[in-house]
């Protein structure tokens, strides 16, 4: 079967691209375009380290603190081979393989723009390695976000050198045998090569689009679980009216309240007179709440973006300007600041879920204790929602800033550092708990709703629950709960969750 092929130019790439990749299992190819800036840029450092007597850092000296020693022409190529080995220093769990998919897009693509000095072959080996399935071993321990994602990187690497491990054909292999099953030798590294491929924010970078692909999804997700809770409990329609939101227009408030009426368009239950005259928070700040959520992920979506369209290297090369330039683009600050910011903001989408389902559990506006019909000799719903909690407060201490700390490595040459690949690893973690809270939102929540007549509620919201129906059944009496979590779970992997215009 002839597969999709996506082709890397030096247009923008895109969220909506990358997960398209990702869903779609493309080829990635390396366009005219791009080959012809790697190669001008590779032949103008070739020509500059022939024809200049000043060193230059990286290329013809060492790295960090070892910036003033010299290295001899003839050990280029073992310097940069030397570099690769010695900084795959990574510890820690592995990082799954859809993550390290991501870097070697984002990866390959900043190469591709033709300010790193590297060769086509070096580039196309990081292509040979997405396109078959060859996933290297990287470590989640060991990068401090400068100069880059260094420890993470290099196992990103290693197999261009048949160095390392990596995951093939759902076994972890050495990547010797690998490439050479495959018929890939190892790539000869030439000046500069092995800090272009170590230099940079891939693996932070990436983070933040596994994160935000994520996170897309669990803000349309988290204005559904809310209306569903909203329904169950009885709530009112009136803290979601557009006049509210008209006199202080948060784009992402008005955005909620707006999805809010457009899931409950059609519901019997929601005009239902005899309704309390005002809800919690957890139910009546919805548009507020998730609103800021929604605003703080599009301005870390703008971040992320800019970032993973750019040349984060060290040193840069400027063949139109006859220069190379030693500076910090590597230095991953401001994806330090955003990942701890996305990691804060969903958070809270899961704090405030989680308090609407101890609302719909509490037995109050005659919903029955812990949701079931016997409660007592049924525990219910009852640990579920001690789960949710305890997956918020584990949230909480995951959002302890790491962007607000820096220790001094390389002798004091890398004297301040971002720390944002703490910042990435946590957000991903919290990201992941926040799936698992509305998940259980979405179980207690369809399962209060049945109380009320899920036949009364909204067409939308009716769909969605007989979707869910064929993989979450209603609890009668007590069961493995934990079982029932993991298919919520599940729901909620397999589904995009689009909301009604």
């Amino acid at each position: 079967m002839t597969k999709n092929k996506y082709y890397i130019t030096p247009a923008p790439i895109t969220f909506e691209q990358i997960e398209n990749m990702l869903s779609s299992d493309s080829q990635l190819v390396l366009s005219g375009e791009s080959i012809g800036r790697i190669e001008k840029c590779r032949k103008y450092l070739d020509h500059k380290i022939e024809s200049q007597i000043e060193p230059i850092y990286g290329i013809t000296t060492g790295f960090g603190s070892l910036c003033n020693r010299s290295i001899s022409k003839e050990d280029l190529s073992q310097l940069q081979v030397n570099l690769v080995i010695s900084h795959a220093c990574g510890m820690g769990d592995l990082v799954d393989n859809e993550l390290v998919k991501i870097m070697l897009v984002l990866k390959a693509y900043g190469l591709s723009l033709g300010n790193s000095g590297v060769q086509t072959e070096t580039v196309q080996r990081l292509l040979d390695l997405y396109n078959n399935n060859i996933f290297p071993e990287v470590r989640q321990l060991g990068s401090l976000g400068a100069s880059g994602d260094l420890a993470p990187l290099a196992h990103l690497v290693l197999p261009l050198l048949g160095k390392g491990k990596v995951h093939f054909e759902e076994k972890l292999q050495p990547a010797k045998s690998v490439m050479a099953k495959l018929g890939f030798m190892p790539i000869c590294l030439k000046s500069k090569e092995g800090l272009a491929l170590l230099n940079g924010t891939q693996f932070m970078s990436a983070h933040g689009v596994q994160v935000l692909i994520k996170a897309f999804k669990l803000l349309r997700l988290a204005d559904i679980t809310g209306a569903i809770s909203l329904e169950a409990y009885n709530g009112r329609l009136d803290p979601f009216h557009s006049l509210i939101h008209q006199i202080r227009p948060h784009p992402g408030q008005i955005e909620t309240a707006q999805n809010i009426r457009s899931i409950l368009r059609g519901s019997k239950l929601i005009d239902k007179p005899g309704k309390a005259v005002q809800d919690p928070y957890s139910f009546r700040c919805i548009p507020q709440v998730h609103g800021a959520v929604k605003d703080t992920v599009k301005y870390v979506a703008e971040v992320i973006l800019c970032e993973i369209n750019s040349v984060t290297d060290n040193p840069t090369i400027f063949p139109d300007d006859d220069l190379v330039l030693s500076g910090g683009n590597f230095h991953g600050e401001p994806l330090a600041f955003v990942l701890d910011y996305i990691s804060i903001a969903l958070a809270e989408l899961g704090n405030i879920a989680e308090r609407r389902l101890y609302r719909l559990i509490a037995g109050q506006r005659g919903l029955p204790e812990f949701l079931v019909a016997h409660p007592g000799l049924n525990s219910g719903f009852m640990i579920p929602q001690y789960a949710a909690a305890s997956v918020v407060s584990q949230n909480k201490q995951l959002c302890t800033p790491s962007s607000v700390d820096s220790i001094t490595s390389s002798n004091e040459q890398e004297d301040h550092v971002s720390m944002g690949a703490n910042a990435a690893t946590k957000a991903l973690r919290v990201v992941k708990n926040v799936e698992n809270i509305l998940a259980i939102e979405l179980m207690a929540g369809c399962q209060a709703l049945e109380f009320r007549g899920v036949a009364n509620t909204s067409p939308f919201l009716q769909s969605i629950i007989k979707d869910y129906r064929q993989t979450v059944p209603y609890v009668e009496d007590d069961v493995l709960m934990y079982e029932l979590i993991d298919k919520s779970l599940q729901f909620i992997h397999e589904n995009n969750f689009l909301l009604p215009e």
